[in-house]
């Protein structure tokens, strides 16, 4: 009887391994088989990529793609074995001049002014608003020197910046000696230009060698590329004092950062807007003579107005973008941000033209003239945006008449009708190629801002734009350039509300350059704009004409309260 029991003990226990081994070899057959053939692209994938696409193929279109597909998979693979640096070009250059343009090549010698009878106010901290005209003339009369120019933006810098959340790097150690170099340099009578001894900050996607490029965001907060950007470069050949690495939106999207969100020095319950949020700020609230931003869709435009700062936007292919990080290698523009438009255009001169490193930048001159006849010059306006209802209309509207007493007809002018915002995934595509490997490696889990408009989310969903259809949003963009140039044949400036319509995307898309400029508040205190949009290489006329206008103005002139703000 014993030995029966155990009989139908030990049949149990083999009816349960049994039983157990076809479960085991059925789950780890499964696993085997999603592995082998589960992760291998068939007809059912194609057809539910279709609903992405917005087509739709026959059973047989499929069967004839399969291979094709399943080949281009693993090129994909092996080009991604390549290790591909955010500086790396693609193979292909945007030029925003199209056949038949004519392009002013006269060299003209540029006119720069000098600012007469300034004198050093009896608070020395007065002059962290100065304008850099106001201020060179102080150096180069050796009123003032550079290291006491430069001390007093560093203290205020250590003061107000972490209340602004502007500065991300103090280069303290650098600037002094930098200033210490131009005040010998200026006493010995080797004046270099109005930049000479005047500090700046600079935004932080521009390399500066030994310290610190972190982009603003999380994955990058340690990073140091070892080379000096182009626009760093020349503005120390021009005798610039680099005092701060300055706050950007991270990877250059909004004022977020990876270590706070930059302020509005007007109103500190505002963000400064971005991505050159910490270059615009610091700028307004006087921590640096000027600042250098970039802009690929408003991130000098945006920032310049939230702060009451005048920016310029050049020409796509005016300045060199070496050193600087990518975000849009077909959209991607630097340009300085300044007190005043003459700050800009002494700024601009010694940051433009060509160096033999980005292939985008055209040897064409920037004949400055601030004494130009504005009779000269043929200015438009944007008629149907400006009839419009929307925020900060009357402020514009008052923009047009200071514009009109200065003797000026104002030219109705019209854009493009083309559908300019279906444009914008070239923006998405080309930036989700810059942080390609960040996607894949899933280190965009460390930055900072994880919901839908953010990068992380667009740099994912960017992976599903078509080659095609990137390729066909690019001819249209071609339509749209030509569209352009047609308009602008009767006009070199025009006026445009600086957020009304598409114009601020059309023109980023095109490659125009912009001037914005503060022109007055708003309801709840602060700062508005008013951009001028000049024709291609044309920034001379431009700033001339919001020249003019800040001279019957004055916006420019006002600036936060810090101590009462803050």
């Amino acid at each position: 009887m014993e030995t029966l029991r155990k009989k139908k003990g030990s049949s149990a226990v083999l009816v349960f391994i049994a039983i157990a081994s076809v479960f085991l070899l059925i789950i780890v057959g499964a696993f085997v088989l999603y592995h082998i053939k589960g992760k291998r692209i068939t007809t059912k994938d194609i057809a539910a990529s279709e609903k992405v696409i917005g087509l739709e193929f026959t059973s047989k279109e499929r069967k004839l793609m399969l291979d094709d597909v399943r080949r281009n998979l693993s090129t994909y693979e092996e080009l991604r074995k390549i290790s591909l640096q955010n500086s790396v070009p693609p193979a292909l250059l945007f030029n925003p001049v199209i056949p038949g343009m004519h392009l002013d090549k006269d060299r003209k010698p540029s006119k720069i002014p000098e600012a007469s009878g300034v004198q050093v106010p009896s608070n020395f901290e007065d002059l962290a608003f100065y304008s850099v005209t106001e201020l060179a003339q102080l150096i180069k009369s050796r009123k003032i020197t550079s290291t006491e120019l430069t001390k007093l933006y560093l203290e205020r810098l250590k003061k107000f910046g972490p209340r602004l959340e502007c500065v991300i790097t103090l280069t303290e150690e650098l600037a002094l000696a930098q200033a210490k170099q131009a005040d010998e340099e200026i006493a010995s009578g080797r004046y270099r230009g109005p930049l000479h001894g005047i500090p700046w900050g600079a935004k932080d996607l521009l390399s500066t060698k030994g310290i610190k490029t972190t982009w603003g965001a999380m994955p990058y907060k340690d990073q140091i590329i070892d080379v000096d950007a182009t626009v760093v470069k020349r503005l120390e050949e021009a005798g610039a004092v680099l005092v701060a690495k300055l706050t950007m939106g991270a990877l250059a999207w909004g004022d977020v950062w990876f270590d706070g969100k930059t302020k509005n020095p007007w109103n500190p319950e505002q963000g400064s807007s971005g991505s050159s949020a910490g270059s615009a700020a610091a700028t307004a609230a006087g921590l640096v003579g000027f600042s250098i931003g970039t802009e690929t869709w408003g991130s000098i435009v945006s920032p310049s107005t939230r702060c009451g700062v005048t920016g310029l936007r050049p020409t796509f292919g005016r300045v060199s973008r070496y050193g600087a990080m990518a975000l849009s290698w077909s959209m991607d523009k630097i340009g300085p941000i300044c007190r005043s438009v003459e700050d800009c255009s002494l700024v601009f001169n010694a940051i433009y033209g060509p160096d033999g490193k980005d292939f985008t930048v055209v040897n064409l001159p920037f004949n400055w003239d601030p004494s130009l006849d504005l009779k000269d010059i043929r200015i438009g306006y944007l008629k149907k945006v400006f009839e419009r209802k929307y925020r900060n209309q009357k402020n514009d509207e008052a923009s047009l008449e200071a514009v009109r007493s200065l003797g000026v007809e104002l030219v109705p002018f019209d854009l493009p009708e083309l559908p300019v915002n279906a444009l914008s995934f070239i923006l998405n595509a080309e930036a989700a190629a810059a942080f390609d490997e960040l996607t894949r490696s899933n280190r965009d889990d460390l930055m900072v801002r994880q919901i839908k408009q953010a990068w992380p989310n667009t740099f994912r969903q960017a992976r599903l734009i078509p080659a095609v259809e990137y390729i066909q949003a690019n001819r249209v963009r071609t339509l749209l350039m030509e569209e352009m140039a047609e308009k602008m044949k009767g006009i070199d400036v025009y006026i445009a509300p600086s957020f009304g319509g598409n114009n601020l995307l059309l023109t980023n898309l095109t490659g125009h350059p912009a001037v914005v400029v503060p022109n007055g508040f708003g309801e709840k205190g602060s700062p508005t704009s008013i951009s001028f949009i000049g024709n291609l290489f044309e920034e001379a006329k431009t700033l001339r004409v919001a020249k003019a206008f800040q001279d019957v103005t004055g916006f420019h002139r006002k600036h936060p309260d810090l101590e009462k703000n803050f």
